[in-house]
């Protein structure tokens, strides 16, 4: 090989490793922009706050059913999504719309694990709020009793479908209200919740078929109202 040749391979070569390290530095910082908990943080199902056969009205089976199926299933299919994110996101071949696809599942299935996380959590009491809590509640509503009716009759609005109730209290507007939701993902801005009831079918109709209003019965009847002020 002559001494031309051997400069021109030399060249060649060290173009070749350069633009190698080039493309592993640019996948290095792109791994990189897409690492960290929003992408890859996993959750564990929380366990139940009570022992599920101390529920007055709501079975064991139903409420281990609801825990196992539902809230669970919520949890494997949010760390499902959350760790196809990365490597979608990388992906150039990816649209937009699709990544977006993602996006959605992951904001429907994080509100499902959260919403269900808070309705466990504010049952397994005895369902009888404390003079100075409905006082409280009583203030916002005009009287307690005003309070509980509209809660009750959104819930009997959602029966037979999905959706939520939930008792909440706006930051931004200063509001301690009520609020429908139709779905995982229709929760108001800057809302806290105080109060959740689930009222897709699967939280009664193992105990109750289509009677709803049975179940929004017994709900009342476990609320644990220790956690709803320790939320208010």
């Amino acid at each position: 090989m002559s001494d031309a040749s051997r400069r021109v391979f030399i060249r060649g070569a060290a173009a070749l490793v350069a633009a190698g390290t080039l493309t592993q530095t640019v996948k290095a910082a792109e791994e990189k922009r897409s690492s960290g908990p929003a992408f890859d943080a996993q959750q564990s199902p929380v366990p139940l706050p009570f022992d599920p056969k101390s529920l007055n009205g709501i079975s064991e089976k139903l409420i281990q059913s609801h825990w196992e199926n539902n809230y669970s299933g919520a949890v494997k299919a949010l760390n499902t999504v959350r760790g196809r994110l990365p490597a979608a996101l990388n992906d150039s071949t990816v649209p937009p719309y699709v990544y977006t696809g993602l996006k959605r599942e992951q904001l429907l299935r994080t509100g499902s694990v959260v919403l269900h996380e808070y309705y466990f959590a504010n049952l397994g009491g005895n369902g009888k709020p404390p003079g100075d809590l409905r006082t409280r509640i009583g203030a916002s509503f005009g009287t307690y009793d005003a309070w509980e009716s509209e809660f009750r009759k959104i819930g009997n609005g959602l029966s037979g479908g999905s959706g939520w109730v939930v008792l909440g209290y706006n930051r931004k507007l200063k509001l301690l209200e009520n609020y429908w939701m139709a779905d995982h993902a229709t929760a108001p801005a800057d809302t806290s919740p105080v109060l959740v009831m689930d009222m897709y079918e699967h939280a009664y109709q193992m105990d109750y078929g289509a009677a709803a209003a049975k179940y929004i019965d017994a709900f009342f009847n476990n609320i644990n109202w220790d956690v709803v002020a320790q939320r208010v």
